[in-house]
């Protein structure tokens, strides 16, 4: 599997970093040919399901994501939320951890992907694109439209 992990320091609170990182639809507006479909009823809670369909023309696949543990941050306590990945192509886990770190937060983002059909020696350069694909995602998630 393709493992990756990065730590930020965010100019927002741990409530508004959480907010802007699990809006699930809001990823497609920055994550390029990418759509997102939450199949399940708001709030997102333990059970939750989306899909990420990523496409150029007729290619495409489905990154299917369930919400397997689901912890909002409170006053004193770090929020966690940790996805599986249950598509056909793409598999594995992301974990989010959002901290308050005053005055502001602080995010640690965890991911084993695998791609079907990808071999295993592939897995460091998966590893080091998707750690800079979603450094720039929650890098645009939590800076457009902050004061």
């Amino acid at each position: 599997m393709a493992h990756f992990q990065f730590t930020r320091d965010l100019p927002l609170s741990a409530a508004e970093t959480w907010s802007r990182l699990t809006a699930w639809e809001r990823h497609a507006d920055v994550v390029p040919l990418t759509r997102i479909h939450v199949r399940t009823p708001p709030p997102t809670h333990v059970g939750t399901v989306f899909v990420a369909r990523s496409a150029l023309g007729p290619v495409g696949f489905d990154d299917v994501m369930e919400v397997v543990e689901w912890h909002p941050p409170l006053a004193t306590a770090p929020g966690r939320c940790r996805l599986e990945k249950r598509g056909s192509f793409v598999t594995g886990w992301a974990e989010i951890e959002v901290y308050a770190y005053a005055p502001h937060s602080r995010l640690i983002w965890r991911e084993d992907l695998r791609v079907r059909a990808l071999p295993s020696i592939c897995d460091a350069p998966l590893a080091a694109v998707s750690r800079r694909m979603f450094t720039q995602v929650v890098k645009r998630l939590t800076t457009e439209g902050t004061p």
